[in-house]
């Protein structure tokens, strides 16, 4: 008998900074686990460079990352979701597709690093912050039992992850 191996859609407008992070860190570390994929509301069409320079930083391989709507997501053939998570708040504030799967879903806001302005050293340590954040959050989740709990306390623990 395998284990079964859980789809999470990370979502946020433009699908080119903290998305893409949160993607590239629950991939690294899930350890086969977890298949990790970000989309945007309206995708920016492009990749934020300092998300993958973040990623690079923390020796999370780069390759194969693109803005991309989450549509997607939503249509025939996409993989069944378990989990979505919004990482900003006006994805949050957005009417979702329907989700094959019907996965659970759970609110993990930062704030948007690629809106800081300073110099590039600067954004490069809030893009870090705000990897250190989601890394710690995807960490909180791969630490539950899962598999021995019921949907509702998955729930419940998802959603207080996103407030921590």
């Amino acid at each position: 008998m395998t284990d079964k191996v859980y789809n999470v859609l990370f979502v946020c407008t433009g699908n080119s900074a903290r998305s893409i992070l949160a993607e590239g860190l629950l991939n690294q570390f899930a350890r086969g686990r977890f298949i990790a994929h970000s989309a945007g509301s309206h995708p920016s069409g492009t990749v934020n460079p300092f998300a993958l320079s973040t990623l690079q930083t923390l020796r999370i391989p780069t390759d194969g990352f693109r803005s991309k709507s989450w549509g997607e997501f939503a249509e025939a053939g996409a993989p069944a979701l378990d989990f979505v998570f919004t990482v900003c708040d006006n994805a949050a504030g957005e009417v979702c597709p329907v989700w094959p799967g019907q996965p659970m879903t759970a609110h993990w806001g930062v704030p948007d690093p690629a809106a800081f302005e300073g110099t590039d050293e600067e954004k490069a340590r809030v893009f870090m912050a705000t990897a250190v954040t989601l890394k710690r959050r995807i960490e909180l989740m791969l630490s539950l039992p899962i598999k021995s709990l019921d949907s509702m306390a998955i729930q419940r623990e998802i959603t207080d992850i996103g407030k921590s």
